[in-house]
């Protein structure tokens, strides 16, 4: 049984560092981008089964990170949850336009996103 490998995607330390420690802690396989050049390069030379993607980040934004991943065939199967203080009614549909499995506002619950993820990956809690 393959260990789910996450990319987290997130200019902030505080909540990379966070995250980090919830995902390992939960068993996953980490990679962490802290922009969004960084998580293209990391999607390009590893087959993630999840990314947690900020939005807003000082060069790509997750939007776009979102839109490179989704026009990859041999990424089909990479979960994406936007993770992002943009919680406007339009930040969201984008945030599925352009691809997104979910959707969730900061400050979210660490036990929901827990949830979400187990649901994305498949994985019985």
């Amino acid at each position: 049984m393959k260990v789910p490998h996450i990319l987290i995607v997130d200019d902030e330390p505080n909540i990379v560092m966070s995250l980090e420690f919830l995902m390992r802690k939960n068993g996953y396989q980490v990679g962490i981008a802290r922009n969004g050049t960084e998580a293209m390069a990391a999607i390009e030379q590893t087959p993630y089964d999840l990314v947690l993607l900020d939005i807003m980040m000082p060069d790509v934004d997750g939007y776009q990170v979102c839109r490179v991943l989704r026009q990859r065939p041999d990424r089909a199967g990479t979960k994406v949850i936007f993770l992002s203080a943009k919680s406007r009614e339009p930040d969201i549909r984008k945030g599925y336009e352009v691809g997104a499995d979910l959707y969730i506002p900061k400050p979210f619950s660490t036990r929901q996103l827990m949830e979400k993820v187990r649901e994305l990956l498949g994985v019985a809690a």
